[in-house]
């Protein structure tokens, strides 16, 4: 059990049957009244923020999310494929699960899955990747002085903004937490 007094942000609570985690808290003692928490909470299964004041000396369990890293094999249209690369078991996620990270991830690439009373609800892809341009217009020399940028594809199929000297078959480095270019590899 966790009281509210002792919220930090990250911190995984179990709030109305479903798994809440705390995004940012501000304990706050007004000059007349009773002290209390008001936090900003992120429901981890539907990802819904909501902002919600607790007493000080309200009591909650603590949710235990467990991450597990696993490896993406493929989809077949509707299902996206992983395996434990210790007991070799495969699970089936839909595309509402993997939605934000599947778009960095290839094949046979390495996540982390969360699971929570053992059901997956979530993957996490690096926080950088290296993939191929698929998908781009060509550059011209000399254009090197601006900092300008141009719509890439890359294998996966995630589109965003590169720098004018990158080319179909360059291979760059992404953030996926931001989904920016960071650099060619």
């Amino acid at each position: 059990m966790i009281t509210a007094g002792d919220f930090r942000k990250g911190i995984t609570i179990e709030l109305d049957g479903d798994v809440w985690t705390i995004v940012d808290f501000q304990h706050v003692k007004p000059g007349k009244g009773a002290a209390f928490v008001r936090t900003k909470i992120k429901n981890i299964m539907t990802g819904a923020v909501v902002e919600r004041t607790f007493n000080p000396s309200d009591k909650m369990p603590r949710a235990r999310v467990e991450t597990k890293e696993m490896q993406y094999l493929y989809n077949d249209g509707n299902l996206y494929y992983f395996m434990d690369n210790d007991t070799f078991e495969q699970i089936p996620l839909n595309y509402s699960q993997v939605e934000e990270a599947v778009q960095f991830v290839k094949e046979n690439s390495s996540v982390n899955i969360r699971f929570f009373k053992g059901e997956a609800f979530s993957v996490e892809a690096p926080n950088f990747v290296d993939l191929e341009v698929t998908e781009t217009e060509p550059g011209f020399k000399g254009d090197t002085a601006s900092n300008t940028y141009k719509p890439a594809t890359v294998e996966t199929g995630f589109s965003l903004m590169v720098p004018l000297f990158i080319n179909i078959g360059d291979v760059i480095k992404i953030d996926t937490r931001t989904g920016e270019y960071l650099s060619r590899v």
